[in-house]
């Protein structure tokens, strides 16, 4: 069975139908890396006529060209590129990580004024922790994991966000982690800026994974959100595989099972967990 709740947050079902919108009027389309963490995704697009460009590729775009921001946003400096270059940008922003760009811009002209610092949770290099950083002019200090919290100075000011994608778990644990350090009377603030989509998330895959044998869960090598729910879920179904497409579905896995689950991250396609049943059944 495939998990009813599995598929594309409406971020990114948001940003596809952009894409396959202008592709469908115009037969090509260039977008600024891969709309969706998905391979498998990524190549039925480049079929229709998406490319994906770099930003050192926009610049060499004609003026008039039209390029897609895919759901993770970009920094202010991309879209003053754009104004420059002449290029027209089709924004698919998420429309809530375009929120957390506005918090953490209202939260940097906060700490610049009192010396403090923004800190973000999330994975370095992620396109949208780029967007998020460049809200703040480069300047926030990124944390993935507790041992690099040497890096905040917790004599000054600080204002925590994460990346939208991060495990709300996670995020508690490394707040208290900054409470245990903080000097008394500090001024520390954290928002949860987690995407309750992710959230919640976690709490229905658990569901549905002891409700099956095995689980097969279907996710793009590069999905930080993909990699979080698949260790999720072996944690509470240990006859659980990680697979990006049907190709890597392997016989042995269902010795002596009688029901097989099927799941995947927000940046999964329902067409390629159907190709995985089909395969299954076969």
């Amino acid at each position: 069975m495939i998990d009813e709740h599995a598929g594309y947050c409406f971020g990114v079902v948001k940003a596809i139908g952009a894409a396959e919108e202008e592709l469908g009027r115009a037969g090509s389309l260039d977008c600024l890396g891969d709309i969706v963490h998905n391979s498998a995704e990524v190549s039925r697009l480049k079929q229709k006529g998406l490319r994906v460009i770099d930003h050192a590729a926009m610049r060499e775009l004609p003026s008039g060209s039209k390029v897609l921001i895919r759901a993770h946003g970009e920094p202010p400096t991309t879209y003053s590129m754009a104004k420059e270059l002449g290029i027209e940008l089709i924004d698919a922003t998420c429309p809530i990580v375009l929120a957390l760009q506005g918090r953490i811009r209202r939260g940097y002209e906060e700490m610049r004024a009192c010396n403090g610092q923004i800190v973000l949770f999330g994975k370095p290099g992620h396109a949208e922790v780029i967007g998020l950083n460049g809200q703040c002019q480069g300047q926030a200090v990124i944390v993935s994991r507790e041992d690099e919290l040497e890096h905040i100075d917790f004599s000054r000011p600080i204002r925590l966000y994460s990346q939208t994608t991060k495990s709300r778990d996670e995020y508690r644990r490394l707040i208290a982690n900054i409470e245990a350090r903080l000097p008394q009377g500090a001024d520390f603030v954290a928002y949860d800026t987690v995407c309750n989509r992710v959230a919640n998330r976690a709490k229905e895959l658990e569901t549905f994974a002891r409700s099956v044998d095995v689980l097969l869960f279907v996710a793009g090598e590069n999905s930080s959100n993909g990699h979080y729910l698949y260790e999720y879920c072996r944690n509470v179904q240990p006859r659980t595989h990680l697979i990006a497409t049907a190709d890597e579905v392997r016989r042995e896995w269902f010795a002596g099972a009688t029901s097989v689950g099927i799941s995947g991250a927000t940046s999964t396609p329902r067409w390629l967990m159907e190709e995985v049943k089909v395969r299954i059944e076969k």
